[in-house]
């Protein structure tokens, strides 16, 4: 794949980096701040990140396994979370390759819609099963999300941009 003029070729991520991150966002949303509805989703932030990078170690079943952690946590109908954020990945995993090519501003506008699917998912899920309407409060969440993007952007791709060790017998 030819990469785009001016950006730099990543070192590979370690594995432990991506379990350590998708870690500390479900540690972050586990957060005793209350029930508002506003807050954004750290793991719907983190799979879509990890889903356009590392789409070959982040898929559907980390996905799942993320959702029913949260609905046991929140005591949500089992499944609801993990239905949104698989379709959330299947979202990433399909345009993955094109996200790529854009700036980092541009592709938290193009994963806007991917949040706020998500976030609609949840809603008509908790709606069928009997809850309330949370108002007009709720579309503040994916609007976080979409804005958190450029900084989980440069905060998850500052491990990869180190320069590789300078080796004598190495010409690159």
């Amino acid at each position: 794949m030819i990469m785009p003029r001016g950006q730099q070729l990543l070192l590979p991520v370690s594995p432990l980096f991506i379990v350590a991150s998708l870690l500390v966002a479900l540690a972050f949303n586990m957060l005793p701040l209350g029930r508002v509805v506003w807050t954004p989703d750290l793991v719907m932030v983190l799979l879509v990140f990890w889903g356009v990078h590392q789409p070959q170690r982040v898929g559907m079943g980390v996905a799942f396994a993320m959702g029913l952690c949260m609905d046991v946590y929140q005591t949500a109908l089992l499944g609801q979370h993990a239905l949104a954020y698989c379709a959330l990945m299947y979202g990433a995993l399909y345009m993955h390759r094109r996200l790529l090519w854009f700036s980092v501003p541009s592709q938290a506008l193009q994963v806007f819609p991917l949040f706020i699917a998500a976030h609609a998912i949840e809603l008509l899920i908790r709606i069928v099963s009997g809850g309330i309407l949370p108002g007009f409060e709720g579309l503040v969440a994916p609007c976080l999300e979409a804005l958190l993007w450029p900084l989980a952007s440069w905060i998850l791709l500052a491990p990869q941009r180190r320069p590789p060790d300078r080796d004598e017998n190495r010409p690159l």
